[in-house]
């Protein structure tokens, strides 16, 4: 049950990547819904959690693209870890949370990204468009990813639902 429902989340979340998301751009840009998803999975779930979805989704997503297979999914899994580790230090939740990390985690996805990219050789993300390109998808990852945390636990339950149901 609970990993149908991880894989339930993980190959919805690649179809609405692939075929809705790039219809609606903002400024010429895609989200990551991938990585607002595995932010989202992180924090409620935990890092491996987090690192697990991440991971799914970015390799779904490499499949669509002309970029090396697992660069997204290197990056996505990363992200998703971080903010499940960074997540278990936090005393309390501010309102904004889910718009911050979605922005902070969009931003430092992107950039690494970028990284990744200019040290395996990859033209098309170096210069000024690329570093403009991250943070505006950070800005829209920070407005999807209100709804990435309303709906993450609706879709994989609660955890002792889930825990239960085993």
């Amino acid at each position: 049950m609970r990993a149908a429902r991880f894989a339930g989340l993980c190959v919805g979340t690649v179809v609405l990547q692939v075929v809705l998301f790039p219809h609606l751009r903002i400024a010429g840009v895609v989200p990551d819904v991938g990585l607002v998803v595995a932010i989202a999975v992180g924090y409620q779930r935990g890092p491996e959690a987090g690192a697990a979805v991440g991971f799914a989704t970015g390799f779904g997503f490499d499949l669509f693209l002309d970029t090396p297979v697992g660069l997204n999914a290197l990056v996505y899994g990363l992200v998703g870890y971080t903010v499940g580790v960074l997540q278990s230090g936090m005393l309390r939740t501010p309102r904004a949370l889910p718009v911050l990390l979605g922005l902070a985690a969009g931003v430092a996805g992107g950039l690494l990204l970028v990284a990744v990219g200019v040290l395996i050789g990859i033209d098309a993300v170096k210069g000024v468009h690329g570093l403009e390109t991250v943070v505006l998808a950070g800005c829209y990852d920070a407005l999807l990813a209100p709804i990435a945390f309303w709906a993450v636990p609706r879709v994989l339950g609660r955890d002792d639902a889930v825990h239960r149901a085993w």
